[in-house]
């Protein structure tokens, strides 16, 4: 071929790719293009389960945005514990050595949980009590380009502990104190020697059972001041095995009743005056600034005698007119805020006057 011909020819070809390439500068290299690997992988025991969360990439290996992850591959493989772990290799879209549990659909995850860019799959595929399991998790664009795996997640299967019993709910006014014995055996029968804490659930109200404590609790006594007075509350506590490479917790204890109950009493009236008119004595107080008063109670007496409950007026009154009076008689007479809950309080009583009927 001659000279001239060669060129021309790698001219043309240089020119097609240029034009291919639809801009300007060299084209990146494909594994450059690859989603950056999840990262954060995070495991723990719960009951019979092994739960695995993740955080999703947001880049590139390039440190490009990667827009959208199209799914997730979750993968396991089960060691003797305290066994050297297996190397992660991709190959031909698998990892070697390892078996995919779970594909998760990012456009459908269920029954993956996804809050923001965390990810977590509940794992209860045939584990055996003793065994290690390892996990590793790929990312895959929506054009099937995969990402290097994760780093290895190590989890040894612990028993975990039976349920703490003795739970007992005491109400009071807007609290509910809660104590519970300790479990002495883990789930397989052997001693709970292990440093223990604790999840206590509360539900009702229309709503399930679910942690109030943020992280486990040392204690086995709880005071819950998150509620509501004359509402109906459940309460059940989890025991969390606690070590060095992970957490195992067991299942919930029977489940226990409390409704809070107010036992404060309202704040007492004052102010009582009694201005005396023929057949009649009125009375009047200064309102409580109690926004649940239920009523005011009014109390009379002979001159000697004892107090005795007389009427009761709504609380946007703080007037009574005592028309069963009789003419030359001293009556003394005082007054009460009673409150709106279930079991009502009663407050202290004002001060007393006497007054003379006319």
């Amino acid at each position: 071929m001659k000279l001239h011909t060669r060129l021309f020819l790698t001219l043309l070809m240089t020119a097609g790719a240029l034009v291919a390439c639809g801009k300007r500068g060299p084209p990146v290299a494909p594994e450059f293009r690859l989603p950056a690997g999840p990262t954060g992988l995070h495991g723990a025991v719960d009951d019979q389960t092994i739960v695995v969360s993740w955080i999703g990439p947001t880049t590139r290996v390039d440190n490009s945005r990667l827009r959208t992850v199209a799914f997730y591959k979750l993968y396991r493989r089960e060691e003797a514990d305290g066994g050297p772990p297996k190397a992660a290799m991709l190959s031909g879209g698998r990892i070697v050595g390892y078996d995919e549990i779970a594909l998760v659909r990012m456009e459908a995850p269920a029954p993956a949980v996804v809050q923001g860019r965390a990810i977590t799959w509940v794992d209860q595929r045939a584990l055996s009590l003793g065994r290690r399991y390892d996990y590793v998790v790929t990312a895959e664009d929506e054009i099937g380009r995969s990402s290097a795996p994760s780093d290895r997640l190590m989890v040894p299967f612990l028993a975990a502990p039976r349920p703490p019993t003795g739970v007992r709910a005491e109400p009071g006014d807007r609290r509910v104190s809660l104590s519970w014995e300790a479990p002495t055996q883990l789930s397989d029968g052997s001693p709970a020697s292990s440093a223990l804490r604790y999840v206590v659930l509360r539900g009702g109200a229309g709503a399930a059972l679910a942690p109030i404590t943020p992280q486990p609790i040392d204690a086995t006594t709880f005071t819950d001041t998150g509620v509501s007075n004359d509402t109906n509350y459940q309460y059940a506590v989890r025991a969390v095995r606690v070590e060095s490479q992970v957490t195992a917790t067991g299942p919930a204890s029977a489940a226990v009743a409390a409704a809070p109950v107010k036992t404060t009493p309202p704040t007492t009236p004052t102010g009582l005056v009694a201005v005396p008119s023929p057949g009649a004595i009125r009375l009047a107080w200064n309102p409580i600034p109690d926004r649940d008063v239920a009523s005011y109670v009014v109390y009379r007496a002979s001159e000697s005698g004892g107090l005795v409950r007389l009427a009761t007026t709504p609380p946007v009154g703080t007037v009574y007119t005592d028309r069963d009076v009789q003419s030359g008689t001293t009556y003394r007479y005082v007054v009460t805020a009673v409150d709106t809950a279930r079991r009502p309080n009663e407050s202290a009583r004002s001060n007393e006057v006497s007054v003379r009927a006319q």
